[in-house]
């Protein structure tokens, strides 16, 4: 163990699972170690660096900033936040946002807004609900909202106000809606919860129903947004419109920014509903102006999907070379293989040994989701060093 490990283990609470290595520097889609040793990043800072490790504009943006005006609290106008705020609804079927800190904060944020609307407008109701192997958030409040008992069991009771469905089971939904119900609220696709796809009318259907009942669509974009997935966001693949979305990760290319978008008649906050000391501060809004700028101006959704088509190629080959690949599955770059046993750690080693940084999904599952200016060239160095890390597991 070096010195930094050791470090942190004396002083740090032990809540990450690390993987060894202590990076110092990173350029594009290439981490450095403090060893000088170069990975190729497929993790991104969990779905974070959508414009890969320091950025010229967002670099540009956040030094412009950050000698200009840093914070100054929500008591007054900053223009970098009304200027991500008119970019975000003018590229969206939204209107209104609110800018937060973190994609925890944003679901929560929706839920009490959520909430809100069902007290002025559907008479009191509160309950919301979401999908079994969802994942939202990990303050208390959005641990009873993810549908995975693993989280939730360490700090039970959880609080009220959430019912955990199966995903991709519109009936499901109907049988759980009461004069309770003010949302439904789910992630388009499944990212932590195993890069799960809906079924191709699934949304279609959930819209319908919450148009039947009057009731609210919140989509939790945190991990699908801002071009992850081949568009600017997952529900325009999916032909459906929410009425409450969540957005974080990939918003400010590393620099922590969530937001709460929402259509008029959803956004009912009024001043005192809700707020936030740091969310929507200058630094943070001006580099997440900044990102979407970016991705908005070079199409990097249309180049996360045309390159998420060729890595999704080559996994499938490297699934009919090696039997133990039982799936693969994904969207633009967020994707996903599954093992026929639990060696996605070893795999993840290997990969880690070989200079590709991956993320383990499950025991039996690996996620990759890096950043989304990479090119088909990144990718087949990916695949070469996990198809050598494959091989091992093959003997």
């Amino acid at each position: 163990m070096g010195k930094w490990e050791e470090l942190e283990k004396k002083y740090m609470m032990g809540t990450p699972k690390r993987v060894p290595g202590v990076y110092v520097k990173g350029k594009g889609a290439r981490l450095w170690d403090e060893n000088g040793k170069q990975y190729l990043d497929f993790v991104a800072g969990w779905a974070v660096d959508s414009l890969g490790h320091c950025h010229p504009a967002v670099v540009k943006a956040v030094t412009e900033q950050v000698q200009t005006l840093i914070q100054t609290s929500n008591q007054f106008y900053t223009i970098p936040q009304i200027q991500l705020a008119e970019l975000l609804a003018e590229n969206s079927c939204l209107n209104k946002a609110y800018f937060c800190n973190s994609g925890a904060e944003a679901a929560e944020g929706a839920v009490k807004l959520a909430r809100r609307y069902g007290k002025l407008k559907l008479k009191g109701a509160y309950e919301v609900i979401t999908a079994l192997n969802s994942f939202h958030g990990r303050t208390l409040a959005m641990t009873a909202a993810t549908g995975q008992a693993k989280f939730q069991e360490p700090y039970l009771p959880m609080p009220i106000g959430f019912i955990n469905v199966a995903f991709n089971n519109i009936e499901a939904i109907k049988a759980a809606t009461t004069d309770k119900t003010c949302a439904v609220m789910l992630e388009p696709i499944q990212a932590e919860g195993g890069v799960n796809l809906p079924g191709d009318n699934y949304l279609k259907e959930v819209r319908a129903w919450c148009d039947q009942k009057g009731i609210l669509l919140i989509l939790d974009e945190i991990q699908t947004g801002i071009g992850r997935v081949g568009k600017l966001f997952a529900y325009e693949h999916y032909g459906v419109e929410p009425d409450i979305m969540a957005l974080a990760k990939g918003l400010g290319s590393g620099v922590p920014i969530g937001a709460i978008m929402a259509k008029d008649n959803a956004a009912v906050f009024v001043p005192g509903d809700h707020g936030s000391t740091f969310g929507g501060n200058p630094l943070a809004c001006a580099a997440a102006y900044a990102t979407v700028k970016f991705i908005l101006d070079n199409d990097i959704a249309g180049n996360a999907q045309k390159v998420g088509e060729y890595f999704m190629t080559g996994l499938k080959k490297l699934k009919q070379k090696y039997p133990f690949i039982t799936d693969v599955r994904g969207l633009g770059l967020l994707q996903a293989i599954e093992f026929s046993t639990n060696i996605s750690q070893a795999v993840l080693l290997a990969c880690l040994e070989g200079g590709l940084l991956v993320n383990q999904l499950k025991p039996n599952a690996l996620r990759f989701i890096p950043p989304l200016i990479i090119s088909n060239k990144d990718v087949d160095e990916a695949l070469d060093i996990l198809d050598k890390a494959l091989a091992t597991m093959a003997h």
